[in-house]
């Protein structure tokens, strides 16, 4: 596996040194498509936040900013992108509004009718089986929670499609095959949103 590759593979679980880079590459890199994926939520309150697969931990921290009075835990299945996550909201967990924990989306661990909003940013292409973490989402969410998902990948675009062929575990889904599942899971009035010059997606669903 060349450099390139294994660099790559570091956006599933990042490890060691070049997880660093590529945890901290995700802060600055999905900037501006966390920024667009956001404006999906226009119109939802939310108290208590969980955000899935939180990376670096950027996004984790523009919530906070997005909703001053809310508390936010963030997940991540890597030890290093817990420990950035950290690194990067650390006066907000001082402050006792984000919490940040290591854990599999397919096992949440957090009781249930816990959280107003869950997000998942550039996440869902390596969660093992989207029904049944969906239905963890579910689970977790309060009667009435959104349930936020920000994807750079429509699941047709071709150059994007070209990284699930050299990363181990990657599957790219389009707006369709995220709706089904979704709605397999239990989510209602879901709603769909194209960037109008980009192949990004959010697709966005209550409980």
């Amino acid at each position: 596996m060349g450099l390139f590759q294994k660099l790559c593979n570091q956006t599933r679980t990042p490890e060691g040194f070049l997880g660093k880079l590529m945890a901290g590459g995700m802060n600055i890199g999905h900037a501006k498509l966390a920024e667009w994926g956001m404006s999906s939520l226009r119109g939802i309150d939310a108290s208590a936040i969980v955000d899935l697969g939180c990376g670096g931990g950027r996004n984790a921290s523009e919530l906070l900013k997005r909703y001053p009075k809310a508390k936010l835990t963030a997940l991540d299945y890597s030890k290093v992108s817990v420990e950035m996550t950290k690194k990067t909201n650390r006066q907000a967990i001082r402050a006792g509004r984000c919490s940040v924990v290591q854990g599999n989306v397919a096992a949440l661990p957090f009781e249930a009718d816990r959280f107003d909003l869950a997000t998942a940013f550039e996440t869902v292409y390596f969660w093992p089986g989207l029904e049944k973490c969906f239905a963890e989402v579910h689970r977790v969410l309060k009667p009435g929670g959104a349930f936020l998902i920000c994807n750079e990948s429509d699941g047709t675009d071709e150059v994007t499609l070209r990284y699930a062929k050299i990363i181990d575990g990657m599957a790219y889904y389009t707006v369709q095959q995220l709706q089904n599942a979704m709605k397999a899971a239990g989510f209602s009035e879901i709603k769909a949103e194209h960037h109008p010059e980009m192949p990004w997606i959010t697709v966005l669903a209550r409980k």
